[in-house]
């Protein structure tokens, strides 16, 4: 039995959730997401709340219960209040700016690193040191900052690169004489 699962999804004001053809759509004041639903599992929307169901005990039936409940919630917060992900970066001369639709960033090659902003996605950088990434989908914000981040993962001897601004990097010590 699906813990995950077995909980409706509220639907908060001013966001409306619509099935039609099998294809979950979920659209609110920041933008709209849709989810094509699979065949394993059957959603129904009553009122202000989504429910899914698996359509039998199979095993991968009742595994994509909670997978597609917990899609449906990710969208409905998404497209209400949004995600965002900060990254800090830690270096001399280490720095970031926007360009237009490109993250420019210094990061101790011999060259800046572009990266090129993705549909839907929205990068700021309040100090040259701090990138922001925000945007109605989780797993591409999520995707994104995992991106900026591999660039220049952060090293345990000094803590240099890019990091989140909630990760601990586990520093070492270095060498002895």
């Amino acid at each position: 039995m699906s813990r995950v699962g077995k909980y409706p999804v509220e639907i908060p004001a001013g966001v409306q959730v619509a099935i039609a053809g099998g294809v979950l759509t979920a659209k609110g004041k920041l933008g709209e997401l849709t989810l094509p639903l699979s065949e394993r599992v059957k959603a129904t929307v009553d009122g202000n709340k989504v429910t899914v169901q698996p359509n039998s005990q199979q095993t991968q039936d009742r595994m994509m219960w909670g997978t597609t409940r917990a899609l449906i919630a990710n969208m409905v917060k998404g497209v209400s209040v949004g995600y965002s992900r900060s990254l800090e970066i830690t270096g001399t001369g280490y720095r970031a700016a926007v360009q237009g639709k490109n993250l420019e960033i210094n990061l101790g090659f011999s060259h800046p690193v572009v990266y090129p902003v993705p549909e839907g996605i929205k990068i700021t950088c309040e100090r040259p040191t701090a990138i922001k990434v925000e945007g109605v989908d989780k797993r591409l914000v999520g995707q994104v900052a995992s991106e900026i981040r591999a660039f220049r993962p952060p090293e345990p001897y000094k803590g240099k690169g890019a990091r989140y601004t909630d990760e601990t990097i586990r520093r070492k010590e270095g060498k002895k004489k």
